[in-house]
């Protein structure tokens, strides 16, 4: 179809938008093991509560897609396990919808609760009551991490300004690793990826994780993050650092005090971009995260050894020595689970958390369409012990909106129902004393 194209089904208008101009001439990108994240995506929403015209709102994608024909393309599989995305142009589709029936959009905390989108594709919506505008995007993993999501909709959204990129023009070809360079001895790490298994088997952790976990969000201010950095006399250590420990120190502390549950180390998803422009340049399009399994804490209710430990393990994938043969042997592995149909679960491992933090990145300044510190910024899907950090959102009080704390945050993770009171007490008890019982304690 041409960008102008559309269709209606059940009272939402679906356009489909080409790249303009068409910039991708049938080229092909061949896909690293670590890329084959097949199935996996990318669900976020952003709400406005100003008007966005469709008819820019169409060119600028049109614009974005010709700066990003990898984003136009579709998935090949080419001499039984080499994959490609050919970029051949392809349209993209866009629904509208106009609702009647919501007054506003309905969700406080930044990570929700919501049924998956099932295909790529943006989703608008005008909520007519309230005259807000909500933006909702599924991003096929496959393309990139989220870090590539972001700088795509940082392109759409500036160009809809009328505004230069304000990042490097993207980069697509990635580094492919060789078995050769995979090393044995980091097995051991490997558990997301060794465990996988048949894709019918994954719908049983989705069920045992809705019975008997409830989601928790945590908020903290700027000031508040400020006052726990202090906790910590450390001057190596950073404020994700000690917010990252603190929550696992309240944890340890109130809610898993047996030895056997208590977390003991940390499991970060670390970009490694910019390390070294052989594996990742900046501007890589690419899924250039992994995990960084930390050691073993030396005590798990001590802030400063957490937030140490937690820093060491940074330094450390940020090692060329150590990350090349890391990213050959997790290759290997992603390739050999695409092979066998098999899936990485995302499930809870004992004595561990998982940290998958967007602190670094404002996506609701990125992605603001000229609604400056207006817009804000939902996303879908968190798991037991799988700790996502996002920004704090603006807040909307009647028609005025309150001067936003930029360097506030929101943590979000899944934990047993029968400890989610404890940690709920805990933590606003801390907020009320300002952390009162950590400063008389040897950290």
């Amino acid at each position: 179809m041409h960008q102008s194209d559309s269709l209606t089904m059940e009272n939402m208008v679906t356009s489909f938008v080409s790249p303009s101009p068409p910039t991708g001439n049938g080229r092909h990108i061949e896909l690293a093991g670590i890329d084959l994240w097949l199935d996996a995506r990318i669900d976020n929403i952003f709400v406005y509560p100003c008007s966005l015209n469709l008819d820019r709102f169409k060119e600028a994608l049109s614009h974005t897609l010709s700066r990003w024909p990898l984003v136009a393309g579709h998935l090949l599989l080419l001499d039984n396990d080499r994959y490609f995305i050919e970029m051949v142009d392809h349209a993209i589709p866009i629904s509208i919808d106009n609702n009647h029936s919501l007054l506003q959009w309905p969700f406080d905390s930044t990570v929700v609760i919501i049924r998956r989108m099932n295909h790529y594709y943006e989703l608008k919506s005008h909520i007519i009551q309230s005259d807000q505008w909500v933006i909702g995007i599924s991003w096929a993993h496959v393309l990139g991490d989220a870090i590539s999501c972001l700088h795509f909709l940082n392109t759409l959204s500036r160009l809809y300004q009328h505004l230069e990129p304000c990042i490097p023009d993207p980069i697509f070809e990635r580094r492919l690793w060789q078995e050769k360079e995979a090393a044995s001895s980091f097995l051991p790490l490997m558990n997301l990826f060794e465990d996988a298994v048949p894709k019918e088997r994954l719908s049983s952790n989705i069920t045992n994780n809705l019975d008997n976990y409830s989601q928790i969000n945590l908020r903290f201010s700027g000031e508040q993050l400020t006052q726990l950095h202090a906790l910590v006399n450390e001057t190596s250590v950073t404020i994700h650092d000690v917010l990252i420990a603190y929550i696992i120190v309240l944890l340890n502390t109130f809610c898993l005090d047996n030895n056997d549950e208590c977390i003991k180390h940390t499991s970060t998803i670390v970009n490694y971009r910019g390390v070294s422009e052989s594996i990742a340049p900046p501007s890589l399009v690419a899924n250039a995260v992994f995990r960084m399994l930390s050691e073993d804490f030396d005590d798990p209710r001590s802030l400063s050894n957490v937030a140490q430990t937690i820093r060491r393990s940074i330094h450390r994938s940020r090692e060329i020595e150590f990350l090349e043969p890391y990213l050959a042997t997790a290759d290997s592995l992603m390739r050999r689970n695409v092979r066998e149909k098999r899936q990485c679960r995302m499930t809870h491992y004992g004595n561990e958390i998982v940290i998958n933090s967007n602190m670094k990145y404002d996506w609701a300044d990125a992605v603001d369409f000229g609604c400056s510190n207006q817009c804000r910024f939902y996303t879908t899907w968190t798991g037991p012990y799988y700790m996502r950090v996002f920004r704090l959102n603006p807040i909307q009080n009647g028609h005025d909106w309150e001067e936003r704390d930029r360097q506030g945050v929101e943590v979000a993770f899944l934990i047993e129902k029968s400890k989610k009171i404890q940690l709920m007490t805990a933590w606003q008890r801390d907020l009320d004393d300002k952390f009162a019982q950590w400063k008389s304690l040897k950290t």
